[in-house]
């Protein structure tokens, strides 16, 4: 893969106990997801991307959030970070913990059957029922 398909990242939670950084392949782009956990955990929509590598700084911690995936936060002020699939090596992260300038876009949406009742979808984006 040439260098220009790879982009660097940095970021951080909310007062900076927890930092990250690393790179993401350009060609898996932003999705965010509309099903109730992602909605409870970060209080509306979650949208995230899937580094390609990823160090990070401080200690999260991680609460089981369902029987095949476990999700990360910082213990000092809360902010959801991570998403991890049970057995995978990829940890998802939060795009709104994303340094600026991220140069991401949204390019669809996932499980919009679930979405909450108090908003509609209407950026003429994919919408995928399911995942």
């Amino acid at each position: 893969m040439p260098p220009s398909d790879v982009t660097e990242f940095t970021g951080h939670c909310l007062c900076g106990a927890i930092r990250f950084h690393g790179t993401y392949d350009d060609n898996h782009g932003l999705k965010a997801c509309h099903c109730g956990q992602c909605r409870r955990w970060s209080g509306h929509v979650w949208a995230a991307i899937l580094p390609k590598s990823m160090v990070i700084e401080g200690e999260p911690k991680w609460y089981r959030a369902s029987d095949f995936a476990r999700r990360g936060f910082c213990p000092t002020c809360g902010s959801s970070l991570f998403w991890q699939r049970d057995g995978s090596d990829i940890i998802d992260v939060a795009a709104g913990a994303l340094d600026s300038p991220t140069g991401l876009r949204l390019l669809g949406h996932i499980f919009v059957a679930d979405k909450g009742d108090y908003y509609d979808i209407a950026d003429g984006l994919p919408q995928d029922p399911r995942e």
